[in-house]
C-alpha cells in the first residue's frame, strides 16, 4: 500500500513565512508579497497550486511519452490564474503547454487529452472535501 501524502504546515514567526515539510523528507515554504505584509521570500499558495498543477502536467506528458517511445524532448507548462479577473462563481486556470520533439499531429492530440486526466488536474476539477478539526 503507498505511503499517504502527508505534509505539515508551520507558521514562522517572520509574518506570513510558512514552512511545509513533507513525509518524504522534502521541506519548502510559501510567503506572500511585499504589498500584504509578507517578504516575498517564497512562491505565495496560489503559486504553489499552478505549480503542483504544471508538475504533474509535465511528469505525466513525460511519462507516457516515455512508455509509448515517442520522441518528446521537453514540456512547459505556463499556468495563470484567473487572468480575465476574479469570475462571479469559481475560478479559471489557463494552462498552455509548449511540447518540443518531432511529435506528429495525433501524438500531440493524444498528449494534450493526457494532460487534461493527469492526477492534480482531475483533482482540481473533482469534487474536493476537506475535513478540518482543531488538534485536542
Amino acid at each position: 500500500m503507498p505511503a499517504i501524502p502527508t505534509v505539515k504546515a508551520t507558521l514562522q514567526p517572520t509574518p506570513y513565512i510558512v514552512s511545509f515539510a513533507d513525509d518524504l523528507g522534502h521541506v519548502w515554504s510559501a510567503d506572500e508579497p511585499v504589498d500584504v505584509g509578507g517578504g516575498n521570500t517564497a512562491p505565495t499558495p496560489e503559486r504553489l497550486i499552478l505549480a503542483s498543477l504544471g508538475a504533474c502536467t509535465a511528469i505525466t506528458l513525460k511519462m507516457v511519452a516515455t512508455r509509448r517511445q515517442w520522441p518528446l524532448t521537453g514540456v512547459e507548462v505556463e499556468l495563470q490564474l484567473n487572468p480575465a479577473g476574479a469570475p462571479d462563481a469559481g475560478n479559471d486556470i489557463v494552462r498552455v503547454i509548449r511540447l518540443d520533439g518531432e511529435l506528429d499531429d495525433e501524438q500531440r492530440a493524444q498528449l494534450l487529452r493526457i494532460a487534461n486526466v493527469c492526477p492534480m488536474h482531475k483533482l482540481l476539477t473533482g469534487e474536493i472535501r476537506v475535513d478540518t478539526r482543531l488538534q485536542p
